[in-house]
């Protein structure tokens, strides 16, 4: 009698668990509070202090530029990552929020039928962004297929795959060979009217922003807390990289000699002339630097600043000169717009967030 009522009551508390691990929540807001800064909020949260990164570009419109303008009764998004974190607030179930397996791109042979469509040109190799190995083509190869679908275009649409990434703006795009490109950075256009991106391509909406991060020696640190803290300092970021951030938003760092910036052909490079003291630091993105501080087992040798070196939106373009530039531009507007309102767009970005962390 008493192994039955033991096994009534397991079964009982074990039903009870089954709901309430049913009904756990992964992601959803959290409110700021006294003493809060994101690097303790990440190391509470994900259990990854690293993680600060994320919530920062994930609530960017809120925070601003500067990580520790977090404000006591900010409400900030907390996307799920790795099933983290739980029970807050407007969260979604933890078990629909755990990632599928990944599925990498399958490129079919096309065929003069696509000539009908909207052609969309991307390229391999941009990991986590557009890269055939990762899941669905990378974050915005998978961004830019629901946005597309949910625009749901008459004549249909294609991605095309050319490694060539020289030859996107031009002859591509520049010609309509092709009719949208992603994912492309856009310049303070403002500031840099006659930058060849701003004087050529409309762009869309903001798709994701990155964060420019410096990556520094720890045996050699600085502080970077405003840009006057950079005048004078050696930057390393390889040959073939975006550089316009130094010079927009005023700066003119590089037009006017204000910093160094050396060159080399890899990542890996920039990181091997910073410990050697032939540069201050590594300006890249932070999904960039993280892999290859990973990929060589730096961690122990370099500090990620909290603070931005810029930051900086993912795009979807095309050239001016296309017969159907702004209907292009406003079909991707009313996809991305759509996407966004019913939460398939946070989805995506908490499905790829959580593979990419895994990584590091």
């Amino acid at each position: 009698m008493k192994n039955k009522l033991l096994a009534a009551t397991l079964a009982v508390v074990g039903l009870f668990s089954a709901q309430a691990v049913a009904a756990e929540t992964c992601g959803g807001y959290y409110r700021v509070k006294s003493g809060d800064s994101l690097s303790l909020i990440a190391d509470r949260l994900y259990k990854d202090v690293g993680t600060w990164s994320t919530i920062h570009s994930q609530n960017i419109d809120a925070i601003g530029p500067k990580p520790n303008a977090i404000r006591v009764g900010m409400k900030l998004r907390m996307p799920c990552i790795n099933g983290l974190p739980t029970g807050l607030e407007g969260g979604t179930k933890a078990a629909s929020a755990a990632p599928v397996a990944a599925r990498p791109v399958k490129v079919t042979p096309g065929n003069a039928s696509v000539r009908q469509k909207i052609n969309l040109l991307t390229g391999d190799d941009y990991a986590p962004f557009t890269s055939k190995a990762s899941h669905n083509g990378g974050l915005i190869t998978d961004v830019m297929t629901a946005v597309m679908t949910s625009a749901a275009p008459q004549e249909g649409f294609a991605i095309h795959w050319v490694n060539d990434w020289g030859s996107h703006f031009d002859p591509l795009l520049s010609n309509a060979l092709l009719d949208v490109g992603f994912p492309w950075y856009r310049p303070d256009c403002d500031t840099m009217p006659d930058s060849y991106r701003c004087v050529n391509f409309l762009f869309s909406d903001s798709m994701f922003e990155t964060l420019m991060l410096l990556f520094v020696d720890k045996t050699r640190p600085f502080t970077f807390e405003d840009d006057a803290d950079i005048l004078g300092k050696t930057l390393c970021r390889p040959n073939g990289y975006l550089t316009f951030d130094l010079d927009g938003s005023g700066r003119r760092w590089l037009a006017d000699n204000k910093i160094t910036l050396k060159s080399p052909h890899t990542v890996k490079d920039c990181f091997d002339m910073v410990a050697k003291g032939e540069a201050d630091a590594v300006a890249i993105n932070e999904f960039t630097g993280r892999s290859v501080m990973k990929e060589h087992d730096l961690a122990d040798q370099f500090n990620v600043l909290p603070q931005p070196l810029s930051v900086l939106g993912i795009h979807a373009v095309v050239h001016k000169s296309h017969p159907r530039a702004k209907d292009l531009m406003a079909l991707v507007s009313k996809g991305l717009q759509t996407v966004r309102e019913d939460g398939t767009y946070q989805r995506i970005i908490e499905d790829h967030l959580s593979r990419i962390w895994a990584e590091f």
